[in-house]
């Protein structure tokens, strides 16, 4: 059978901020697009290598959990940076709703 379902991005276009899991690193970001299982993502020049990590994004009106799963240096010197969804744990739930407007 022929899946006739797409997950397709959406053109998402809006500044955010990104947070290294374990070292609580934010990092401002431009989200380009979006889709119920990632995101892509550009940092500035001069970001660390943080493919593997996990990060939590918040943009205007969501917040995705996620792991980096590549990144790729643009002619601009700014990485375009593809991320993965992934569940929420009661852990990862409880910590961001503790710290909620601690300067996000």
């Amino acid at each position: 059978m022929e899946e006739r379902r797409k997950i397709v991005r959406t053109k998402y276009i809006d500044m955010n901020v990104i947070i290294i899991c374990d070292t609580e690193e934010k990092y401002y970001i431009k989200v380009e697009n979006v889709s119920p299982l990632g995101m892509g993502i550009r940092m500035p020049a001069g970001s660390p290598d943080i493919v593997g990590k996990e990060v939590i994004v918040v943009a205007e009106s969501m917040i995705m959990f996620a792991v980096v799963r590549r990144m790729v240096p643009c002619e601009d010197g700014s990485i375009e940076v593809g991320i993965e969804g992934k569940a929420f744990t009661e852990d990862m739930l409880t910590c961001l709703f503790e710290n909620i407007g601690k300067g996000v």
